[in-house]
């Protein structure tokens, strides 16, 4: 328990929006088959949550269980269990939290996606669940040699769409007013790999999958790891921000909550995604994985609240109404994409001798001219000029 008031003070200190993952195999026994059979023993789940309404901690979700869904990672719960399990955390919340105005929200289930155990888990949990979690490890095992092809290959990053697509038409069909989150994603499995997942290449994934999951109605994407093994967003060592940091910051302060949809018809190794601005008008992310060749891109609204990008050569004026933007161009110190050094606009981003993090300063660019995306580069491009009618 001290080491829980310590995290405690350190989360006060820091504004952490918490979600705490409790053991949701406590009372269970492993059968021959290999399944979690058995009620979920939720006694020591509610003596931490008590204590932690006692000594006034805020936290934000209680989650149930870690990866046990469908087929589970090491074993696993049926549907029907889980649903059941799931109420009584729901039940606990609400009579331990009986009398506070804002209760914490009952995740769940915080697994791989299997459509027929979810479809059961979501059917039988109408009204004790808040936020449906799953997690993401779609680039395979982080000791693979091949993870720098598959960041860089567009059918690997929209292979996990369809996980995306089947999950948000269940919640549409269902009673439920549930929301999906991604509750972990680390890429690669088993801690990453060092001077991949931690270093400048790995943005393109990552962002990639902060773009697409919001195209599905992703309300929150839960990042494996802040700090620990090799896909920490800090050195685990230093606690200096690695590449990815950057990227999260960026995205954190540039795109809004409303999604645009969004094309790109030139090259698949260009994507393309876009939001309301969180400031005015839109921004753009355009993420090129192509080695070779340099893109420029116009933007064109082609109808309401809908975006299309064109390649620069068949697209003629801008329909922004001030004549200037802003744009963040991401690439990797001296062109190496193993390198742990992300510049922007060509400076490198680094923390000051007391831990500051930089300026995250923009190039301002008349809007008459394309957006050039130069090869293995990222670029989020805020065009405060234009208006579509979902960002009123």
């Amino acid at each position: 328990m001290s080491r829980w008031d310590q995290l405690n003070i350190f989360f006060k200190k820091t504004g952490a929006v918490v979600i705490f993952g409790l053991n949701a195999l406590r009372g269970r026994t492993i059968s021959s088959q290999g399944a979690a059979v058995g009620a979920w023993n939720s006694s020591n789940a509610e003596s931490l949550i008590r204590y932690t309404v006692k000594k006034g901690y805020r936290i934000h979700g209680w989650e149930l269980g870690n990866e046990l869904s469908g087929n589970g990672v090491g074993t696993r719960v049926a549907a029907g269990q889980y649903a059941s399990d799931t109420k009584s955390l729901q039940s606990i919340v609400q009579n331990v939290y009986a009398g506070f105005e804002a209760k914490p929200q009952v995740l769940a289930p915080g697994g791989f996606f299997d459509e027929n155990w979810f479809t059961e888990f979501i059917h039988k949990t109408p009204q004790s669940l808040q936020v449906v979690t799953h997690h993401i490890y779609n680039l395979g095992p982080g000791s693979a040699g091949d993870l720098i092809q598959k960041i860089l290959d567009p059918s690997v990053l929209d292979g996990i769409s369809q996980t995306f697509k089947s999950l948000q038409s269940l919640l549409e069909k269902s009673n439920t007013p549930a929301v999906a989150w991604v509750g972990e994603s680390g890429g690669a499995y088993n801690s990453g790999h060092n001077l991949v997942t931690n270093a400048f290449v790995f943005s393109f994934w990552y962002l990639d999958q902060l773009g697409m999951s919001a195209s599905y109605d992703t309300k929150t994407y839960c990042r494996q790891t802040l700090i620990g093994g090799n896909y920490g967003l800090l050195d685990t060592n230093t606690f200096v921000p690695n590449p990815d940091y950057y990227s999260a910051l960026l995205w954190h302060r540039l795109m809004g909550n409303k999604v645009l949809s969004t094309s790109f018809p030139g090259t698949k190794k260009l994507r393309a995604y876009a939001h309301c601005s969180k400031k005015t008008g839109i921004t753009v992310l355009l993420i090129n994985l192509d080695s070779n060749t340099k893109v420029q891109v116009r933007v064109s609204t082609e109808s309401p609240g809908k975006l299309s990008y064109l390649n620069f050569q068949g697209l003629r004026g801008s329909k922004a109404s001030q004549n200037v933007r802003e744009e963040y161009h991401l690439t990797a110190k001296d062109g190496d994409l193993h390198s742990k050094v992300m510049l922007l606009n060509g400076k490198a981003l680094s923390v000051d001798s007391s831990g500051n993090i930089p300026a995250l300063e923009p190039i301002t660019v008349g809007s008459s001219n394309p957006t050039t995306v130069a090869p293995l580069s990222i670029v989020f491009v805020h065009i405060p000029g234009i208006t579509v009618p979902a960002c009123k």
